[in-house]
C-alpha cells in the first residue's frame, strides 16, 4: 500500500542542521584548496586532500542528518551499515577527483565542465546509494522527473563548487560562497527526496530494529569529528583565514616594512643606477 513519507519529521531542525553541515564542509573545502594554490608541490596534494575530504564529509553528513528526519508511516526505518559507509567513500572519492583535477589543471573550459559532471554524478550516486541502504517493510519508488532534476542540480552545484574553490581567495568571499553552496547541496538532497514514494507491506509490524537516529548518529560521529579537526587546522593557519592579500597586509603592518614592489617591477632597469667595483665606477643616468 502507499504510505506517507515525511522528510521533515523533526520540523525545521534536521533541514537546518543539514544545511549548516553542508556550509561547513563547503567553507573548509574552499579555504583548503585556496591554501593549496599558495603552497609548493610538496604540500599542495595534502591541502587538496584535506579540501576533498572536508567537502565530501560535509555532503555525506548533510545527507544523513537530513535522513534522520525521514519517516515512513507504518514502518520502522533502518540502514545497511555497509552501503551507508560505501556512500561515504563515494562522496569523498568523487569530490577528490574533481578537486585534484581543477587544483592541478585549473578551471579551464574543458577541465571544469568535465570535472563538474563527474563530481555531480558522483554526488548523486552517493545520495541514491544512501537511499538504497535504507531498510523498511516495503519498498521505495522514484519519480523519474525529480530524479533527473536532482542529478542536474548536483552537476550544476558541483561545477559551481569546483569553480569557486580555485577562483575565490578572500575569507569573506569564501563564507558567502559556502552559504550559497550549502543551499545548492541541500536543495539537491530534498529535490531527490521529492521523488520518493514509499509502499509499505500490509500486516507487518512497524518495528524492525533500532530507530534511524540511534543507528545513524554513531556513524556520523567520525565525519563530524573530522570536520571539527579540519576547522581547527583552518583556524590556526592565518593565511587560510585572512586570504593572501589580507595576510600580506597584516604581516607588513606588524613588521613595519614597506609594501614590496610587484615582481614585474623587480626586473625593470632603475632610473639612476650607480655601481662601484674594483675597476672603477659605472653610472647609468
Amino acid at each position: 500500500m502507499n504510505t506517507l513519507a515525511a522528510a521533515f519529521d523533526y520540523g525545521a531542525i534536521t533541514p537546518l542542521a543539514a544545511y549548516l553541515m553542508a556550509c561547513l564542509g563547503s567553507a573548509l573545502g574552499l579555504r583548503s584548496v585556496a591554501r593549496s594554490l599558495r603552497s609548493d608541490a610538496g604540500w599542495r596534494a595534502g591541502w587538496l586532500a584535506l579540501g576533498a575530504a572536508s567537502l565530501g564529509c560535509g555532503i555525506w553528513t548533510m545527507h544523513f542528518i537530513a535522513m534522520t528526519g525521514f519517516d515512513v508511516e507504518g514502518s520502522r526505518i533502518s540502514y545497511d551499515i555497509g552501503l551507508t559507509l560505501i556512500s561515504l567513500g563515494v562522496a569523498i572519492a568523487v569530490v577528490a577527483v574533481g578537486i585534484f583535477a581543477v587544483g592541478y589543471r585549473g578551471a579551464g573550459p574543458v577541465t571544469l565542465p568535465t570535472a563538474g559532471v563527474f563530481t555531480g554524478l558522483g554526488v548523486a550516486a552517493m545520495h541514491y546509494t544512501g537511499m538504497a541502504a535504507m531498510r523498511l517493510h516495503g519498498h521505495l519508488e522514484y519519480d523519474t522527473m525529480f530524479v533527473a532534476l536532482s542529478v542536474v542540480i548536483a552537476v550544476a552545484a558541483s561545477t559551481a563548487a569546483l569553480w569557486a574553490v580555485v577562483s575565490i581567495r578572500s575569507f569573506l568571499a569564501s563564507i558567502g560562497a559556502s552559504l550559497v553552496m550549502g543551499v545548492a547541496v541541500t536543495g539537491m538532497h530534498y529535490t531527490g527526496m521529492l521523488a520518493v514514494t514509499a509502499h509499505a507491506d500490509q500486516g507487518v509490524s512497524a518495528s524492525i530494529g533500532p530507530s534511524p537516529v540511534s543507528l545513524l548518529l554513531p556513524m556520523l560521529i567520525g565525519p563530524v569529528a573530522f570536520l571539527i579537526l579540519a576547522t581547527a587546522v583552518v583556524m590556526f593557519d592565518p593565511m587560510l583565514v585572512l586570504g593572501d592579500d589580507e595576510w600580506n597586509s597584516e604581516t607588513r603592518s606588524r613588521s613595519g616594512n614597506p609594501v614590496r614592489a610587484e615582481q614585474s617591477d623587480l626586473f625593470q632597469r632603475p632610473e639612476n643606477f650607480e655601481h662601484r667595483g674594483p675597476f672603477g665606477q659605472y653610472n647609468s643616468r
